[in-house]
């Protein structure tokens, strides 16, 4: 494919997208009024150096749609190689978080910035990748040119075929984007949020429809980016993805932040134990015991959560001497997620 194909496909396919409006700051319309001469812009200031410091930070943030807070004071920030998992109920402000991060909507008070400036600045902007739940590609290019696209905004993106490869889906490369399933899609929406080397990576809900192996492929590849030193910004509904993957972890509810740290404090913030053994008690009884919020029985094991684990320990051993594979394990993030979302609801 020549450049001009390249060049005139971009201009009237990609920039009036949702992909062309995040890279050139703005929307552009399908056809525009003849101009004057052009003019040449004053030189762009060069991306700040990150340091130690944050690639993206919301401070003091709030902002409204109209009566409702979608986010009242709010302070995040992403540090250089790590993974923040954004938790939340639906309503919670994850998707104002980052879309005023990509310099789509503007806070009405706080200070947002991205890569040591503005997210408006469009040279701040290509050191982004997104892939958001939404995005409508156009269905008759073929992913290899959906990637030949994106890419050529970049100034040193991965090749088609590496990106394809990182990407797993160089069987997709020929076909054309609106023929794919909706996990191909997914895949392919990933490989055009990778192909330009991204410093900072949003991902939103980025693995819904993708069958076990296409998930697979996109933790390894998560991981390959974390290591290369890329920042990774993370919704995702399933939080078993976010404990897998997550260096730390923010919980939104109500448009705040109500919990934010590692995976391991998050858990340490739920005072409960998953406990499970081979045993004859009946599980209606153990849920009477002192210290036991729930106890049921699945495949055959009796299954507790407990406030007191030591104590419905002890007392299991002594009510039942034939009690056998006795596991006790702290509560997961999901059991955190819970109980943290319940208490501010």
């Amino acid at each position: 494919m020549s450049f001009a194909v390249l060049f005139l496909s971009y201009h009237f396919l990609v920039r009036p997208t949702f992909i062309g409006k995040l890279l050139n700051g703005r929307k552009y319309p399908r056809r525009q009024p003849p101009q004057g001469p052009a003019i040449p812009s004053a030189p762009t200031a060069p991306v700040a150096p990150i340091g130690g410091g944050p690639v993206a930070q919301l401070r003091s943030i709030t902002k409204r749609f109209g009566t409702t807070n979608a986010l009242a004071g709010v302070d995040i920030e992403l540090r250089p190689g790590e993974l923040l998992a954004l938790l939340g109920p639906n309503g919670a402000g994850k998707t104002t978080a980052i879309n005023l991060w990509l310099g789509l909507i503007e806070a009405d008070a706080g200070e947002v910035t991205l890569l040591g400036g503005s997210p408006l600045d469009v040279e701040r902007r290509r050191g982004l990748g997104v892939m958001m739940q939404d995005v409508k590609m156009y269905k008759d290019l073929k992913v290899r040119e959906l990637i030949a696209l994106s890419s050529s905004y970049y100034t040193n993106p991965l090749s088609v075929e590496e990106t394809l490869r990182r990407a797993g889906i160089g069987a997709l490369a020929n076909k054309a984007y609106g023929k794919l399933s909706g996990g191909q899609k997914r895949q392919a929406q990933f490989a055009v949020a990778i192909c330009g080397r991204p410093r900072v990576l949003f991902l939103d809900e980025p693995t819904v429809g993708l069958d076990v192996q296409a998930r697979e492929t996109l933790w390894a590849n998560v991981r390959m980016l974390l290591a290369e030193g890329c920042s990774i910004v993370l919704t995702t509904h399933y939080l078993e993805e976010a404990e897998a993957l997550a260096s730390r972890v923010a919980v939104l509810a109500k448009g705040r932040v109500i919990a934010a740290g590692s995976v391991d404090e998050m858990r340490a913030l739920v005072a409960r134990r998953q406990i499970t053994c081979e045993s004859r008690l009946a599980p209606e009884d153990v849920r009477q015991w002192p210290g036991v919020i729930e106890a049921r029985r699945e495949r055959g094991r009796l299954n507790i959560v407990a406030a007191d684990a030591e104590a419905v320990v002890r007392r299991l051993l002594a009510e039942d001497s034939t009690l056998s594979r006795l596991e006790v394990r702290e509560a997961g993030l999901s059991e955190a997620f819970t109980e943290l979302t319940k208490e501010a609801a």
